[in-house]
């Protein structure tokens, strides 16, 4: 059966739209070893609404989608529990890629697009192991220390600790002001929206729930 175009609603295209942040941040993190492309099925004749690294089959946005990428929308539609699928694949040229179509689903429960990732499989080693570089000029300076906990309580320890020793270490910061400077860096990690976190954190230094939420509304002012 002939895939018609699909008719997309305002929501539906603020899903798509949303999409376009996801290929971004894909491609940043896989590397130019990589195409990202996020199709609509609003407009088959123009379905690249985005696409990253594109000079790899010449594709832009605004090209139309592919038979393949016809036959992966009847393909997932028909499916009633996967909608996504990997395979091999190869450009015009004969390129081996490894391939993945995610169907991307509207308000209506219905898929309004795809998100394709093409791997191709030709790209030197050499490239993709500087992207995971950690010792690489952009890794350095992108580098993040990240808590990975199972509990909410053990976060919150893990980062009053880390903020503490941040505060005692900075001898510029006097006593008095070490508890508020401590509040202040946990505040901006954003700590405190979590359920009690207030009051768990005040248990934890030793003061009040009050006195936290003084810190917290004196910072707030700034």
């Amino acid at each position: 059966m002939k895939q018609k175009p699909v008719s997309l609603s305002k929501t539906d295209y603020a899903i798509l739209n949303s999409y376009k942040i996801l290929a971004e941040g894909l491609a940043d993190y896989l590397g130019d070893g990589c195409e990202i492309v996020i199709h609509t099925l609003g407009n088959l004749e123009h379905s690249v609404i985005k696409i990253i690294n594109g000079h790899h089959t010449g594709r832009k946005e605004g090209s139309p989608i592919t038979d393949l990428g016809l036959s992966m929308v009847k393909n997932l539609s028909e499916s009633d529990s996967k909608k996504h699928m990997s395979y091999f694949n190869k450009t015009m040229d004969g390129v081996p890629l490894k391939s993945c179509s995610i169907a991307i689903m509207g308000e209506k429960g219905y898929i309004i697009g795809l998100l394709c990732i093409n791997f191709y499989l030709n790209t030197p080693l050499s490239d993709i192991l500087e992207k995971f570089d950690i010792n690489g000029s952009e890794s350095k300076s992108s580098a993040f220390a990240e808590s990975f906990v199972d509990d909410v309580d053990e976060l919150l320890k893990i980062s009053l600790k880390e903020a503490s020793d941040i505060v005692y270490n900075d001898r510029n910061i006097t006593t008095s002001n070490k508890n508020k400077e401590i509040i202040a860096i946990l505040n901006d990690k954003g700590i405190f929206n979590f359920k009690d976190s207030v009051v768990k954190i005040a248990d934890m230094m030793g003061i009040s729930k009050n006195t936290v939420y003084m810190h917290i509304r004196n910072i707030s002012k700034k």
